[in-house]
């Protein structure tokens, strides 16, 4: 697995990294000796990055995370965590005092004196934007409560806006072969300033595993069901805001193309494995229900240059399929 600088945080994590959400809630009922399993194969694929947040099943994500480090002393693995989405998304409610309470109790979850990398979870622009609430995570990192700072975002205007905080160390995006937005505007400030980027929502919610048709259903406790519209939380978290029937067509070019780029690599790995070979990624943070997904996902680490035809097809589908879906006044 290959290794790369997490933005300024200094620490180096995996290519392929592993996003929790899925071992806490909103992806139906996971136990916790599978979510341990999945942590398990996933450290043995080589995964050295966890990303969770305090939101994930009421901080069971980072519980589960928690137990599962505390029985392999002298790990390596890196772990960010969020917050700020616990109470209502107002700039009053990000001050100092909240923050001091949320990373208190996500060290408790996790079990460790100093989070590694703790991210603002998808605040308004309000936050981003305010100097004070940079004073306070400044504070944060002087009284050794966390190590290092960044922030989750859903706008590339407010990932620009963010890089260009001294302190900040990395910015979570979605960026995905049906999201190229923060290819095209991002990825290269936050390369200029040492930033770090950590790619979510690799495959689109599943989309772009290829797996699923007009007759999927999904389970009433799935965002995938219950937030098509956004009326939860962005939209952008789910399908990378594509339509399902939009994404359907759209996740079938996307398939063709990678079995002529890569005959007999899972469209899945072939996904991720753009996402992680775009410059400026540091991570990239597919969800994994099963062992057998983690190990899947850790081999797109390894996968060989995809190739600039590929990379062009990729930039024709969004164009052509997907860009006037997303971005209707475009």
């Amino acid at each position: 697995m290959e290794q790369r600088t997490l933005g300024r945080t200094g620490r180096t994590v995996s290519v392929i990294g592993l996003g929790t959400w899925q071992l806490g809630a909103d992806w139906g009922n996971v136990s916790v000796e599978d979510a341990t399993a999945v942590l398990a194969a996933s450290v043995e694929a080589g995964v050295t990055f966890f990303d969770t947040a305090d939101v994930y099943g009421d901080g069971r994500s980072e519980s589960v995370i928690g137990a599962f480090l505390r029985e392999r002393p002298g790990h390596d693995i890196t772990v960010a965590t969020k917050m700020g989405r616990r109470v209502d998304q107002l700039r009053e409610n990000y001050v100092l005092e909240n923050f001091r309470a949320w990373t208190d109790r996500s060290r408790q979850n996790l079990g460790v004196d100093t989070l590694d990398l703790v991210q603002l979870h998808c605040p308004p622009t309000s936050v981003v934007t305010s100097d004070e609430v940079y004073d306070a995570l400044d504070t944060l990192v002087a009284d050794g409560a966390i190590a290092a700072y960044g922030l989750s975002v859903e706008e590339s205007a407010q990932a620009l806006a963010a890089i260009a905080r001294p302190n900040v160390a990395t910015i979570q995006i979605i960026l995905n072969a049906f999201r190229l937005k923060p290819l095209d505007e991002v990825l290269g400030a936050a390369q200029d300033a040492g930033v770090g980027i950590i790619a979510r929502v690799p495959l689109a919610s599943g989309l772009l595993t290829g797996k699923y048709t007009a007759e999927t259903r999904f389970a009433a406790d799935d965002h995938r069901n219950f937030n098509r519209d956004g009326s939860r939380f962005d939209v952008g978290e789910t399908f990378s805001g594509v339509d399902y029937e939009t994404g359907l067509v759209a996740a079938q070019e996307f398939a063709a193309l990678a079995a002529a780029a890569a005959p007999g690599v899972p469209v899945a790995e072939v996904a991720l494995a753009w996402v992680a070979q775009q410059p400026g990624v540091s991570s990239v943070i597919p969800g994994a229900r099963s062992p057998q997904q983690a190990v899947a996902n850790a081999a797109a680490g390894s996968l060989p240059p995809l190739g600039e035809e590929f990379f062009a097809g990729v930039r024709a589908l969004y164009d052509h399929r997907l860009r006037a879906a997303i971005h209707p006044r475009w």
